[in-house]
């Protein structure tokens, strides 16, 4: 069994089961099991801000995690002493190519675009811009077009592209150039000294394919999107990526069941382990 293992996940519609499809009726218990081993060092990626992924532990009962990358990646907490404390490092790197008066200055040049409606204030911050996007509007023309606007800007920006399924809304975040969820990932990897072979990642939608096609073990729970399921197909040859599919456990692969199972496909030592504490589950 490897000594440590750092698991990082998506919350909404991979942790959370708060998509269409069902969840496992005993899946967040054993995974509730599963990281409370020592060995395992739990971080939650999301594009929630703090205080969203603080509810999401009360309203989900979640284990608390000892990381947060949150924001789309643009932030980073750590967890000590019982409260959360920011990575000033993370920010600090994400600054050498953002404007010092933080994204509203990249919003004056977008506030007046016809697509795009900016998302509540509580979804921005410093290093993210976030704005609703009709599903009808040809997003990778949209995308195109304001990345062209803001280079002539000079603005070096990193856009993520995604669909909020339940509202059936497209989401568009504008973040520094270097600040992904990926990125994020890498960094708290190289700051805590885990390597590949003690990584993991698990997602389901847009906002976590520059994971979900990077370098890192992965894995995409059974719920995510046939499309994105297509689209990461095409890659796989290249790229390390599980695709859970349900049966591990007597479980359906949704939410945190496909989590597990793409835990045991990679470290197939872990599920033994489960196997033999099931009973005092």
């Amino acid at each position: 069994m490897t000594d440590c293992l750092l698991l990082c996940t998506d919350l909404d519609r991979t942790l959370i089961p708060n998509g269409a499809a069902p969840e496992s009726p005993q899946a967040r218990t054993y995974f509730r099991q599963f990281v409370a081993q020592p060995q395992i060092t739990l971080a939650y990626v999301t594009g929630r801000h703090l205080a969203l992924i603080d509810q999401a532990i009360l309203d989900y009962q979640l284990p608390h995690p000892q990381f947060a990358i949150a924001d789309v990646g643009s932030s980073i907490y750590t967890w000590q002493n019982s409260q959360w404390h920011r990575w000033q490092n993370w920010d600090d790197h994400l600054a050498t190519d953002w404007p010092k008066q933080g994204a509203i200055a990249i919003h004056h040049y977008l506030e007046n675009h016809p697509a795009l409606q900016l998302q509540e204030s509580a979804k921005q911050s410093h290093y993210k811009l976030s704005y609703y996007v009709d599903l009808q509007e040809n997003n990778q023309q949209l995308l195109i077009e304001i990345k062209t606007l803001l280079k002539q800007q000079n603005f070096s920006t990193h856009l993520i592209w995604s669909i909020d399924e339940e509202k059936q809304v497209g989401l568009l975040d504008i973040l520094p150039s270097q600040a992904n969820k990926y990125q994020a990932i890498s960094f708290l990897m190289a700051a805590q000294n885990f390597s590949l072979t003690q990584t993991i990642f698990a997602g389901d939608s847009g906002n976590d394919e520059a994971v979900l096609s990077s370098p890192i073990p992965a894995v995409l729970v059974a719920n995510a999107p046939q499309t994105l399921k297509q689209k990461l197909q095409n890659t796989c040859d290249r790229t390390p990526i599980y695709f859970a599919q349900g049966n591990c456990l007597g479980m359906n692969g949704n939410y945190s069941a496909g989590i597990l199972e793409g835990i045991f496909y990679y470290f197939p030592e872990y599920q033994q382990w489960l196997n033999s504490t099931e009973g005092n589950i």
